[in-house]
């Protein structure tokens, strides 16, 4: 009897123990949770072209021989130009301001856009556009990359014409307000962007575009600056 006293005592604690493994493995494990996710920007295609341009573009400092002057990219807003729009008998201003006007009136028989709407890409205002000698200067054309930018980063090397057709090709244009086309001025994209930061990818893409169209360089900063605003398109 002695000997089978330990026996049932150790049956019945193993009963005990497999009981207690059979409830715990019907519960559910607790793990613990799982870190947030990370949240990526997701590329447009546009975007993704801009990003591989923008690692083609040679790098370099800026050209330090100071002698830019607007006359060496021709008559401002020439017609005599082999891009978009040129030759057609209208000033490149004028051209610009057809396609980027709302609601755009043409004084019948020209050009000339009498009157219009701006919706700002650079600045988010809506400005009313009404030709005049006062007037005008509300809406300016900007050239993206400014033609100093170009000059010192690669465009002292063109002849006369391609410079003129830089100038005045559509690509590098933009109709925006008087006052943003000042405050960016020569400046690249290390020194300014647009205060309406909804419209920052699609200007860094197009300065992007429009340095690998002409050949010209980008310099260390503003290849920072370029790829720190595409991280985000």
């Amino acid at each position: 009897m002695a000997r089978v006293i330990p026996v049932l005592v150790g049956l019945f604690a193993l009963g005990i123990g497999v009981a207690v493994w059979l409830h715990f493995q019907d519960r559910p494990v607790q793990r613990p949770p799982e870190p947030p996710a990370v949240e990526r920007a997701i590329g447009s295609p546009s975007f993704d072209a801009a990003r591989v341009k923008l690692d083609r573009l040679p790098v370099k400092g800026w050209d330090r021989v100071t002698d830019f002057s607007r006359y060496r990219f021709g008559e401002p807003w020439s017609d005599d130009v082999n891009v978009e729009f040129g030759r057609n008998g209208c000033n490149t201003r004028d051209d610009i301001l057809r396609r980027d006007l709302a609601d755009v009136v043409v004084r019948p028989g020209t050009c000339y856009a009498q009157s219009g709407v701006l919706h700002d890409p650079y600045t988010g205002q809506t400005i009313a556009f009404t030709r005049g000698p006062i007037t005008s200067e509300a809406v300016q054309i900007d050239h993206l990359v400014s033609l100093s930018d170009a000059w010192y980063k690669g465009a002292r090397e063109w002849d006369d014409q391609r410079r003129r057709d830089f100038a005045n090709d559509p690509r590098n244009l933009l109709a925006v307000a008087g006052q943003a086309n000042f405050d960016k001025a020569f400046r690249d994209a290390a020194a300014w962007l647009p205060p309406n930061a909804a419209f920052r990818c699609e200007f860094v893409a197009r300065q992007i575009d429009v340095k690998a169209a002409y050949g010209l360089w980008v310099s260390r900063n503003e290849k920072r600056a370029m790829a720190d605003v595409l991280a985000r398109c």
